[in-house]
């Protein structure tokens, strides 16, 4: 059977009239395929450029890199020193600025200070030579080895003199100040003792308690020694029941004090009474240290700050069990003594 003229010029423009309604389809289906692919992309681009800088400036490194990785930022790092020491560690500088819309994974740049840069010596005479070792040792210097930064280190031990200023006064300093620095450098100082054969009135501790008697020598700084023994007839229990030489009276403000504390009567089974006892070297003068009590929840009590010139210490005490006494000068810790037994 064939096909006539009529009948194949149908067919082919039926094809025809189908070839082109698929074509348009298809072409219809990749447009809109592409149209949502980059519609996408483009989304997620402007998310990621969405990001805007922190400021921090003023923050040390650690708290700003922890709120750049927020932000998925990456610091580019740099270092330079300024003009105050209290800006050691900080961000002095940042770029792009604070609120700057950036694309995440941008570099950030950061300026870190080194602190102070030492390029002579400067001057130390009048100040207290404890501030000055602090200051010298806490990383106020630049960094050995770069060009023209060098440490400053001090010659111990001092030489001390007795003087009308106040003991740990700087006299004298060598090299002098504003001496430039082309090395490392070695600092020698001459120290005031006090004034020489000082004289003070003397308190009198006798009929105090412990806490009382323990802040008047706070108050007062002698020179003191404790011993403990059981009340006698006529006397306080937990009291300072004799004190040489006596108060009131005048002494060399290095005279020692001996004062005899007589045992509480009323300690209970979480208590302890006893003599904190340690014995430290001679300082040429009086240094600052204190006497703390941690207490077995954790809060801390301070039972005796004072200027000691050395030797035995021994202070009396009355803590919970479990408590721990740390010994501290110049605020560095010499010393911790658990309280585990009751005293005899």
């Amino acid at each position: 059977m064939g096909f006539n003229k009529f009948d194949l010029e149908g067919i082919e423009s039926y094809v025809t009239n189908n070839l082109r309604l698929f074509l348009s389809m298809a072409v219809g289906l990749l447009m809109f395929v592409g149209i949502v692919a980059v519609s996408v992309f483009f989304i997620n681009v402007r998310g990621a450029e969405q990001t805007m800088v922190p400021d921090v400036r003023g923050r040390d490194l650690t708290s700003a890199l922890l709120e750049l990785q927020v932000k998925e930022l990456y610091p580019r790092i740099q270092l330079r020193f300024s003009q105050s020491a209290a800006e050691k560690g900080l961000i002095l500088e940042q770029s792009p600025r604070p609120g700057t819309i950036v694309r995440a994974g941008r570099r950030i740049h950061l300026v870190i200070s080194q602190g102070v840069a030492v390029s002579m010596v400067g001057n130390y005479l009048g100040r207290n030579v404890e501030d000055v070792r602090a200051e010298l040792m806490g990383g106020f210097q630049a960094s050995a080895g770069l060009p023209g930064q060098h440490f400053i280190t001090l010659r111990e031990p001092f030489m001390y003199v007795h003087s009308p200023e106040p003991a740990g006064t700087i006299l004298q300093q060598r090299p002098e100040p504003g001496t430039e620095i082309s090395g490392p450098v070695m600092m020698e100082l001459v120290v005031s003792r006090g004034i020489e054969n000082a004289m003070m009135n003397l308190p009198n501790l006798v009929g105090l308690g412990l806490e009382d008697a323990l802040e008047q020598i706070s108050r007062t700084g002698i020179d003191f020694v404790f011993s403990l023994r059981p009340a006698r007839d006529g006397e306080r229990p937990g009291t300072v029941v004799s004190q040489y030489p006596e108060g009131n009276t005048r002494a060399l403000t290095t005279t020692r004090i001996a004062l005899t504390m007589a045992s509480p009567n009323d300690i209970s089974e979480n208590e302890v009474f006893g003599l904190f006892e340690f014995n430290m070297g001679r300082n040429p003068y009086p240094l600052p240290i204190r006497l703390d009590s941690i207490l077995p929840g954790g809060e801390r009590v301070q039972l005796l700050s004072v200027n000691y010139a050395g030797g035995p210490l021994s202070v009396p005490f009355r803590q919970p069990v479990g408590s721990v006494l740390v010994l501290y000068m110049l605020n560095r810790e010499m010393h911790r003594e658990p309280i585990g037994h009751r005293f005899l």
